[in-house]
């Protein structure tokens, strides 16, 4: 029995401890300390606490040559780590008081932490949930992906338009991560590669590339929830095997001289590059192909420094590829067996294959990944030449399982040849993996019977649905403190690891005064964000009012004109009727366009512009208020998601992959507003349809929509609030009088429409109009509220690893044992 470590440092210890990492670390004494430099000197003091749990980790898992999953990801959103390894190491409380008795204030000290932006939106914070729920469940894991020097863009919003400025998360350093330079790795780029014989007669390819880069692993412990595991995120950081070439820099050329060390230090230097452009796509193509082959090779690393054979790397490594973005390390561990250690193909391909599980997000055509066969060809030809391999080897499966079906074989070639060659990076992670699976019960639907049919018609068995969750340590017992506190006091705090012991509460609904203190938990919350709110927009919101919260990454398909244009046509009902009964609503939007996303920015600009007229309307100003957060992250939606009460969840019925938002809004006690797509459905199914608000068209009657011909100016003639509001906005009302600023947003809507806001706007109203009938009826909302909350413990990303553990994965938890730093005992 392994045990269990429940050691809490006194708040004495703590201090001394924290003064410590002040003068030997920041360099700095109380007098000349800027509340930045006691944030460090208290990063640096919870991270000595949690190195003996990484150090004990990292021993235990070499002693026992644990089952490992390797979870390569090229975007983890982890948010702010300190308040999180405080309530994980279990002492948020004592840290409290100790920096209370030196005259800090930590909830001042938290908010001086960079975020780091590692991520766009939802996939980089499932992998961060992911990790979380791996440490607490004591699975052995290692997250791999990259350091970007500057994550997402910081986003501002200027006269109502977005403005992307550089996120310099690493400005002033970053107390969590360790450098280990020792195992650095060389990665090829360009090049050609030539072909030899050997002394026994065995063909041999070597890639005689035309530069090297170096990738430095960067390591994070990622602390298990009130345990002794501290699993590791491995972020790969680009350099030059040599930052100043001499020779260059004697003759007099300086900048030559680091030309070199610029050019590989750019790889790493932003999340996604702009792929509008050549050089765009071909950076996001070196990045992906740079943090694969980093992390593969420290797997072999860590093979050898075990002794296990190579032929059992699928023993040792469960590799899962989160989305298309890390699907080229399939060619990639093929070039390392074969080429870099003589393993031979069949061999090497059985290895591959049960290596690797491939989990798919997206429903979007453009966002399944293909390279320009030509730029593959040029920056990675020996990985080219293995997929034409794969791929030969592949097809003749194909001819043969279809009897030389020239069309089939054509669908599901790794490469298109329809127009220009592309390399389809989905096609490829499903021909080199054991498992696929999708993210909600209706997305691996529709990618059995239609993104990937073609493949599940050919290996059904591979397939399987995995329903996202999000982890109830951040999401919950983090962000809203007070409802948690309502939650434990009522069943105890055993819901932290377990989100099932939550129905637990569905008694109290009928014991005297706990909706109230349930109501009371979300008002203190509301009232809260306000003050937060106008400290960072300016704007001054009602409390009182409905929070209505659609705060998200902008897209067309997450229709936030949609509710926009709700807005409008409610504006105008209020202005006309002044006998309107309506409850007062408070429209709150959050979320990042990419730079490139013209309509989105339209739409940011949209909301701006309708919230600017409505907030300073006197007629409706009390009752109506529309509020653009910006810089949606993960410590925004900490505190929007504990204040919500209506989580709009709006997407096009059959476009969203699952959604995680959605499953964060219910967990906090907000009612979900939404179509039938993605993880809806499984949450409404959860808390029951008298506890959500659905409308729409589903995702089969979309598609006959299209069929029948869906034209939707006719919605625009035949439907006078459609109508009013579409002919409103292109009057120039919200902009000054500019007719044509927002003419390419109506045209779209007008004659193209790809996302139908117009055949859901009838429903979507209908729809809102019972929100606000539920309002009113205070006992039933909170009840709502409450059933929301209690049923929502399927959507603990621990019962998704779970799944993944037994079903893909096949590794089982270790537990570690009481932390010790002691080096007789280590090894």
């Amino acid at each position: 029995m392994k045990k269990k470590s429940n050691y809490k440092p006194s708040k004495d210890v703590i201090k001394r401890s924290f003064f410590r990492n002040l003068a030997n670390v920041q360099g700095k004494f109380p007098a000349l300390a800027s509340r930045y430099d006691y944030y460090m000197a208290l990063a640096f003091t919870v991270r000595d606490m949690l190195m003996a749990r990484w150090v004990g980790t990292a021993n235990e898992y070499t002693r026992s040559k644990s089952r490992t999953v390797a979870y390569l990801s090229a975007e983890f959103l982890m948010g702010p780590h300190l308040a999180s390894n405080l309530l994980n190491l279990g002492i948020t409380s004592e840290v409290r008081q100790a920096m209370a008795e030196l005259g800090l204030n930590l909830n001042e000290l938290l908010t001086e932490e960079p975020e780091p932006g590692l991520g766009n939106g939802g996939l980089g914070r499932l992998a961060a949930c992911f990790l979380d729920s791996m440490a607490s469940m004591e699975i052995p894991s290692v997250g791999y992906g990259i350091r970007y020097e500057f994550g997402i863009f910081e986003q501002v919003i200027v006269d109502g338009w977005q403005v992307e400025k550089t996120d310099k998360w690493l400005f002033r350093g970053n107390p969590w991560e360790i450098i280990r330079p020792e195992w650095a790795v060389e990665i090829k780029l360009g090049g050609r590669t030539e072909r030899y014989t050997n002394e026994i007669g065995e063909q041999i390819v070597s890639w005689i590339p035309d530069w090297v880069v170096k990738g430095v692993p960067y390591d994070t412990p990622i602390l298990g929830y009130r345990n002794n595991t501290a699993n590791t995120l491995r972020l790969w950081q680009a350099i030059a095997p040599e930052s100043l070439n001499f020779s260059r820099f004697n003759q007099g050329d300086y900048y030559g001289a680091v030309e070199e060390k610029v050019a590989s230090e750019n790889l790493t230097k932003i999340l996604y590059p702009n792929d509008g452009t050549l050089q765009g796509k071909q950076l996001r193509l070196e990045q992906q192909y740079f943090f694969v082959s980093c992390s593969l090779q420290d797997m072999l690393r860590i093979m050898k420094t075990q002794r296990i054979r190579l032929d059992h790397f699928h023993e040792k490594f469960a590799v899962q590829l989160n989305d298309t973005h890390p699907a080229i390390a399939i060619a990639e561990l093929m070039r390392l067996l074969v080429d870099e250690n003589a393993m031979p193909w069949d061999m090497a391909w059985q290895v591959t294959q049960k290596t690797f599980s491939y989990t798919n997000h997206t429903l979007l055509p453009e966002a399944l990944e293909c390279w320009p066969v030509e730029m593959m060809e040029q920056l990675l030809p020996r990985i080219l030449e293995i997929i034409y391999e794969i791929n030969h080897h592949f097809l003749d499966q194909v001819r043969a399982e279809c009897l030389n079906d020239m069309d089939k074989v054509f669908r599901m070639s790794l490469i298109d040849d329809s127009h220009k060659r592309m390399v389809r990076m989905a096609h490829l992670a499903c021909v080199g993996s054991h498992a696929i699976n999708g993210v909600a019960e209706l997305h691996t639907e529709l990618l059995k019977n239609d993104v990937l049919k073609d493949f599940y018609n050919f290996w059904p068995a591979k397939f399987s649905n995995k329903t996202n969750g999000v982890t109830p340590r951040r999401w919950l017992a983090l962000c809203n403190p007070r409802l948690s506190r309502v939650i434990t006091e009522a069943i105890g705090e055993s819901w932290v690891k377990d989100l099932s012991c939550l129905e637990n509460l569905e008694p109290f609904i009928t014991e005297p005064g706990f909706l109230d203190r349930w109501q009371d938990a979300k008002r203190v919350n509301k009232h809260e964000f306000a003050v937060n709110l106008y400290k960072r927009t300016g704007f001054g919101v009602d409390p009182e009012s409905i929070f209505d919260v659609q705060v998200k990454r902008i897209h067309e398909y997450k229709r936030q004109h949609l509710n926009i244009l709700y807005i409008i046509s409610l504006y105008q009902r209020m202005k006309t009727d002044p006998h309107f009964d309506f409850h007062p609503r408070t429209f709150i939007f959050a979320g990042k366009a990419a730079p490139g996303y013209h309509l989105a920015k339209l739409i940011i600009k949209l909301i701006n512009a309708v919230g600017e007229v409505v907030n300073r309307d006197r007629a409706t100003k009390d009752r109506l208020k529309v509020v653009f957060l910006p810089n949606f992250n993960v410590t925004n939606g900490q505190q929007i998601y504990a204040a919500a009460e209506v989580s709009e969840q709006i997407s096009t019925a059959g476009k969203e992959a699952s959604g995680t938002g959605n499953m964060k809004f219910a967990m906090n006690g907000a009612m979900t507003l939404g179509t039938l797509d993605g993880a809806n459905i499984e949450i409404r199914e959860e808390v029951g349809a008298e506890n959500f608000f659905l409308f729409g068209h589903t995702d089969g009657e979309v598609k006959a929509l299209w069929k029948e011909g869906y034209t939707p100016y006719d919605y625009y003639l035949k439907n006078p609030a459609i109508k009013s509001a579409i002919d409103l906005i292109n009057s120039g009302f919200f902009s000054h009088g500019d007719t044509e600023m927002f003419r390419d947003l109506t045209n779209n809507l007008l004659y193209s429409d790809p996302y139908q806001v117009f055949a859901d706007f009838d429903a979507y109203t209908s729809c809102q109009d019972e929100v606000d009938l539920a309002y009113r009826d205070v006992a039933r909302w909170q009840t709502m509220s409450v059933l929301n909350t209690t049923r929502s413990g399927k959507f603990s990303s621990d019962r998704t690893i779970a799944e993944y553990c037994q079903d893909i994965w096949k590794v089982k938890s270790i537990p570690i044992d009481t932390p010790q730093l002691d080096p007789l005992k280590l090894g």
